[in-house]
């Protein structure tokens, strides 16, 4: 866990993840005798099922306070988590107070609860943080201005409270949660004008800024005098995150590649060879870290070492190795990698608890720096002999201590005479300078938000970047003792002096707890074994335009790796002949496999038409999904499907061709690889590829059908934020019996129901067509293309209220051409052109709905029209995929 800018809290980091993890089962968890009766009913705790939308209902039912926004379960836990570590966590960080004093000063937008949940978190650099931010502030002013004890209240489910949290926040609190929403903001800008007003008691650093504007996330940086610009890495709103270079002279940033995985506030972990005009940093920067190097000399990209785990690089300017600490295992190891080599070397490794971060090597190669951090939660930043090190041994020559705080983002001086570092010191991340010949501690910046990452210059200045509500913003000043320092008030400390009740909030040191007297049980954990009955419910569903009243029963294991279900549901209508009133359905779902039965199978979306997956008869559904390579956004999946049918009168694939026999077996093998990505606060893919294809063969009235299908899509981003153009392509082929309906791909349509829950842009699918009817279009051979332009998303910050609103539309129009039996006879062309817009809701506070209106008109060919499509698009972020 990075604790970069002191955005997460240094020491034994289990003790303050279980504090904040505890706190969101307590809190969504809680229950009354209301809950209690109704999950006795169910049997269990429904979650939401994309199969079953009535589950959006039961949830709530049960567990009435799973059904709140992320900023309540994050902010509560956040600001529990603090109290329960004695004090130590967010509610009292200096990044906390740094944000908002910021938005004071800089006149920014601070966002009511939709608007957080709308545009907040889309628009912003720090995305999802925004809701610990937002959420921690507005839990630390209640308890100051009501008291803790009226927090707690509004968190707990008791006999007459109320089931929907912003009800019981009316009745805890005497007054909407909107109205207290607002006056926290107005408490804000009053407590942070008296922070600003504090830190200018004494005369602010003056800077000169390099960029017009912040950059978001972004890495430490490096100078390069042959271009005279900085080199780092950068994650921003609307911009693929990437590695670049900054003109100290002015003009755009020039990228240099794009950066895979990049992680919030660091971005990446970067280093630079100057002699050698090197750079190296790292990709899967929250996964398995990738080492990577840039010529820039040529300009060529290259991997060094994958999965390596090792972040905090440094290059030894003398010998040209690349130091860093590698991650396993809950343990720091301090690793070294000899130039020309791609194997990582130990040199030292550490007791769990004790962090290394932000390393540096002295110009002439003698000493390295690092941030540490230990388990009981004190950090310095200690300067230990290199070639001590490579000996085995931990010699510290120098440190710097600034009391509670962490200094980070150490430096040394080109001379080699200082060691520059930042730290919240004053309650504001200012510069400090360590003198290593007298160990001498100064600051040297009085900062209005915070300055981080100090670069020094041959010339004696320090470039370093500056908070801003747009990010990080890399400014130059000439470093000069200070005497004196502005400091700032923290919310945190002032809800501790107001209610000290909180002190006794702390649940004590983790040390006390016998672990492994604790333990029940060892072994490997075995899904199947471990199924138990989780719940039952009542559900509708759909069959031929006819709905079905039926009843769901479900097995699934404690992890929810394996899941046993069955369904069975009747259909009162009189119109439906040869038994189809009845319908049943049983399946098994395990990591890999899958297996599953149905009679007259009948689906929810069938209420809402034109696309129909019901099928008359029975099938048996087998496959085997493995995913061969997850290494994302890069993942190659294998697929293999075995379905048997019996009884049927359509085809399973084409509603609108009857089939040739009742019976019809078929079985495919498929290969699908991606490596597609996207900005932050994008609302769909705006680069990369996508591959696929498979094998397919058919068998019925004894007859066999062979086909070959494969596709392939791309796109790339425009210069406008968020907008891209696609190109999607796909090819078949298929032999047997050429008159037999077996043979053909059908296409037609957009394919989208009414309601829905596949992919609200159906017309990107290889069988869709939209301004021609259902499966008006049969081909035995197709080659296939539609172009795309994705235009960006119109953000809305307050349409709606928290349970139901409106966060952004998307326009794209498209073009395609279907080629039918190229060089045969009887070959035909098909053209399609036409518009969608989409509208990105959330209903139940955090479930995404997309209400979505297309329009197309075919051009050519039989079954051509003017096409419109509405089909409201239920999409869910929990049990999806079952």
């Amino acid at each position: 866990i990075s604790t970069t800018f002191e955005t997460f809290t240094p020491g034994e980091r289990f003790f303050t993840l279980m504090n904040h993890e505890l706190t969101h089962v307590a809190t969504m968890d809680v229950a009354n005798a209301q809950d209690l009766w109704w999950r006795g009913f169910f049997h269990g705790k429904p979650l939401p099922q994309t199969e079953h939308p009535e589950t959006i209902l039961y949830s709530f039912l049960a567990t009435p306070r799973t059904n709140v926004p992320r900023w309540y379960l994050e902010g509560s836990a956040v600001f529990m988590e603090t109290w329960m570590g004695g004090g130590f966590g967010r509610a009292q960080g200096g990044y906390d107070e740094m944000v908002f004093r910021a938005m004071v000063r800089d006149h920014a937008h601070f966002f009511d609860p939709v608007g957080l949940e709308a545009e907040g978190n889309a628009i912003d650099f720090q995305v999802g943080a925004n809701d610990y931010l937002y959420g921690t502030r507005f839990f630390s002013y209640l308890a100051l201005t009501y008291s803790p004890e009226k927090v707690i209240a509004w968190l707990k489910r008791g006999p007459d409270s109320y089931g929907y949290y912003e009800a019981q926040f009316k009745h805890v609190f005497g007054k909407s949660l909107n109205a207290s929403w607002s006056d926290w903001i107005a408490f804000e800008h009053r407590f942070q004008k008296e922070n600003l007003k504090s830190v200018a008691q004494y005369p602010l650093t003056k800077v000169q800024h390099i960029t017009p504007a912040g950059l978001g996330s972004v890495s430490r940086s490096y100078y390069d005098a042959k271009t005279n610009s900085l080199i780092a890495g950068f994650r921003n709103v609307g911009v693929i995150a990437n590695i670049g270079m900054i003109p100290l002279e002015g003009g755009p940033i020039r990228k240099l590649t794009n950066l895979k995985g990049p992680a919030l506030y660091r971005a990446t972990s970067l280093a630079y060879d100057a002699a050698l005009r090197k750079v190296y940093y790292t990709t899967d920067n929250n996964a398995l870290r990738d080492l990577m190097e840039i010529d820039l000399g040529t300009g060529k990209v290259a991997m060094l070492v994958e999965d390596g785990r090792v972040g905090d690089i440094v290059v030894n300017p003398i010998d040209h190795s690349i130091w860093g600490v590698r991650h396993l295992n809950g343990i720091d190891t301090l690793v070294r990698l000899e130039r020309g080599t791609t194997l990582w070397h130990q040199v030292m490794t550490f007791p769990y608890g004790r962090a290394l971060s932000d390393l540096d090597i002295s110009p002439d190669g003698t000493m390295l720096s690092a941030s540490v951090a230990e388990i009981d939660g004190k950090q310095r930043i200690a300067v230990v002999a290199l070639p001590a090190l490579l000996a085995g041994q931990w010699t510290e020559l120098h440190t710097m201590t600034l009391k509670g705080a962490l200094p980070e983002g150490g430096a040394f001086s080109r001379d080699g005479r200082y060691l520059y570092a930042t730290a919240y010191y004053t309650g504001v991340s200012n510069v400090y300078r360590l003198d290593l010949a007298s160990d001498a501690v100064d600051a040297v910046s009085n900062a209005e938000t915070g300055f981080f990452r100090p670069l020094p210059m041959d010339d004696g200045s320090l470039i370093v970047f500056e908070y801003t509500g747009q990010g990080l913003s890399p400014v130059r000043f000439t470093p000069k003792p200070l005497n004196d320092l502005g400091a700032v008030k923290f919310l945190g400390t002032q809800v501790v002096n107001k209610h000290p009740i909180v002190k006794s909030w702390a649940v004590g040191s983790p040390s006390r707890i016998p672990f492994d007297q604790l333990v029940t049980d060892r072994g490997d954990y075995q899904p199947l074994h471990q199924l138990q009955f989780d719940t039952t419910y009542p559900f509708v569903s759909g069959y031929k335009n006819h709905a079905a009243i039926g009843w769901h029963f479900q097995w699934e294991d404690p992890l929810q790796y394996d899941q046993v279900w069955a369904n069975i549901a009747y259909s009162p209508a009189t119109g439906l002949k040869h038994g189809q009133n009845l319908h049943g359905e049983v399946g098994i779902h395990t990591l890999y496999w899958h297996a599953i039965y149905k009679h007259n199978g009948a689906d929810f979306f069938d209420l809402f038409g034109p696309v129909e997956r019901s099928r008359k008869g029975d099938q048996l559904l087998m496959g085997y999904k493995d995913i061969l390579i997850y290494d994302v956004p890069r993942q190659l999946s294998f697929n293999a499907d075995v379905n048997l049918y019996s009884g049927l009168d359509t085809l399973p694939g084409a509603q609108d061709i009857r089939s040739a026999g009742h019976q019809l077996a078929v079985g495919k093998l498929g290969l699908d690889y991606t490596n597609i990505d996207h900005s932050l606060g994008a609302v769909d893919a705006e680069t990369g590829y996508h591959v696929y294809g498979n094998l397919t063969g058919q068998y019925g009235k004894n007859q066999f059908f062979p086909r070959a299908m494969a596709g392939f899509d791309i796109g790339t981003p425009l210069n406008w934020n968020h907008a891209s153009v696609w190109l999607y392509t796909a090819a078949g082929i298929s032999g047997g019996n050429r008159n037999s309906p077996l043979r053909s791909f059908y296409f037609g349509a957009f394919g989208n129901n009414f309601v829905d829950d596949r992919d609200e842009k159906r017309y990107r699918d290889w069988d869709s067509f939209p301004g021609y009817r259902i499966d008006s279009i049969a081909s035995r051979n197709f080659v296939k293309a539609v172009g795309e332009l994705n235009l960006p998303p119109v953000r809305f910050a307050d349409v709606g209220v928290p349970s139901f609103f409106l966060s952004s539309a998307r326009t794209a129009v498209f073009a395609g051409v279907l080629e039918s039996d190229p060089g045969a006879s009887d070959s035909h062309t098909a053209e399609t052109a036409g518009a969608q817009v989409d509208f990105n809701f959330t209903v139940a506070v955090r479930l995404p709905l997309t209400l979505s209106f297309g329009y197309a008109k075919g051009l050519g060919g039989a079954g051509h029209r003017d096409e419109l499509m509405a089909s409201l698009k239920i999409l869910y972020t929990v049990a999806e995929g079952r």
